[in-house]
């Protein structure tokens, strides 16, 4: 399955130079953890960066830095991690384990954003998948306990 069928497609999304707290009231207005920086074109977003709620925390909050001042784009990681919206989960797993990250903006074959990934999604889809299985192995056995069951009666 790619990663572009369930990521979140409802991004939300502001430029570098918004502030710090401007960058928190959104994530406390939309109930998410991250906004992703972006350069508009065309009137289609290309990520430049993201800042989450702990970088709020630890790189503004924790330093006593005026979140007025402070920029989004001055506390979000030097290097934009994003993933292509074909790319499988293991392979999205893999470099959300290998960077240290929790979400990755997704982008399409011209690198603008088609949605975002979080390590809950992955989670959710994963448990999903679990929950499934688990429920096939069950079923299995029920069907194969009936089945030796009336094979018994018919011998019998």
């Amino acid at each position: 399955m790619a990663i572009g069928e369930i990521c979140r497609r409802d991004v939300v999304v502001a430029a570098r130079d918004i502030t710090v707290r401007n960058a928190a009231q959104l994530m406390r207005e939309r109930h998410v953890g991250c906004v992703v920086l972006a350069e508009e074109r065309d009137g289609r977003s290309r990520p430049c960066g993201i800042v989450t709620d702990r970088d709020v925390v630890v790189a503004v909050t924790a330093l006593g830095l005026d979140a007025d001042v402070i920029r989004a784009g001055d506390v979000a990681a030097k290097e934009l991690l994003e993933i292509h919206e074909g790319a499988g989960i293991a392979e999205t797993v893999a470099v959300m384990r290998t960077k240290g990250v929790r979400r990755l903006p997704v982008v399409d074959q011209d690198g603008y954003l088609v949605g975002i990934v979080t390590a809950d999604d992955i989670l959710e889809l994963l448990a999903g998948e679990l929950t499934g299985i688990a429920s096939m192995v069950s079923r299995e056995q029920r069907r194969e306990s009936s089945e030796r069951r009336a094979g018994a009666a018919r011998r019998a």
